[in-house]
């Protein structure tokens, strides 16, 4: 666990990331990967989802308190999902579906959200030309809890725009391949100069390996804090 200023934050493994403040916990893309194997303690007040691939209803009920809201982005489809999974309707909690420019409160937290997805003529496409992540099919959660920004972009390239974010922590995804890698999120974090920098969604398997200590290198001649959680 990580402390920073009035906030905890954990990095679960793979893209699932737990943030605690004021009095709220807010988890972002829970379960996938057996990342929640042995998680006790069911307190999530506030639970988002980016996209299809973290959408596991497995997951959300491991983590989220009786009356959580689930906060879930409005291009999730569970047709396109190749995992046997219920549907957000079949979910006994309350729902706030987004899109990639929403700005909702959610109790005590306020969550915004930014587009996430491939570039079409972008590095990180797969072997048939297409993104693995098209536009449209997925957002970035940016988080405040007690006057503090938390900022997960979700599965994306570096898209224009992201560089005007104003951001305290950045979880950036640092595995490549279908994501920015970690050059192109160190690049990103100087631009954004945050307080703190805790990556996310690499070594999870092969196709998103990376140099870890190589991105903190790469912070570290920007002026950057970075912290590992694993």
């Amino acid at each position: 666990m990580i402390s920073h200023e009035q906030l905890s934050i954990s990095w679960l493994g793979h893209a699932t990331l737990r943030v605690e403040g004021g009095g709220t916990v807010v988890y972002v893309d829970p379960g996938r990967f057996g990342v929640l194997a042995g998680h006790d303690g069911d307190d999530g007040d506030v639970i988002c989802v980016t996209h299809d691939h973290h959408y596991d209803p497995d997951g959300i009920r491991t983590v989220a308190a009786p009356d959580a809201t689930l906060v879930l982005f409005e291009g999730i489809n569970t047709h396109r999902i190749d995992r046997e999974v219920d549907r957000p309707a079949d979910l006994s909690f309350e729902r706030r579906m987004v899109g990639a420019e929403s700005d909702i409160a959610v109790g005590r937290a306020i969550i915004r959200t930014t587009a996430a997805y491939n570039e079409a003529d972008g590095p990180h496409l797969a072997k048939n030309g297409e993104p693995h992540h098209p536009k449209g099919r997925g957002c970035g959660f940016h988080v405040t809890l007690d006057d503090t920004s938390v900022y997960c972009p979700g599965d994306t390239d570096v898209l224009a725009g992201h560089e005007r974010l104003d951001v305290d922590v950045f979880c950036p995804p640092i595995g490549g391949t279908v994501t920015m890698d970690r050059r192109e999120a160190a690049s990103l974090a100087a631009a954004l100069d945050p307080e703190l920098v805790v990556p996310v969604h690499y070594n999870t398997f092969g196709a998103i390996e990376t140099d870890v200590e190589a991105f903190v290198a790469d912070c570290a001649e920007r002026d950057l804090d970075v912290q590992l959680d694993s």
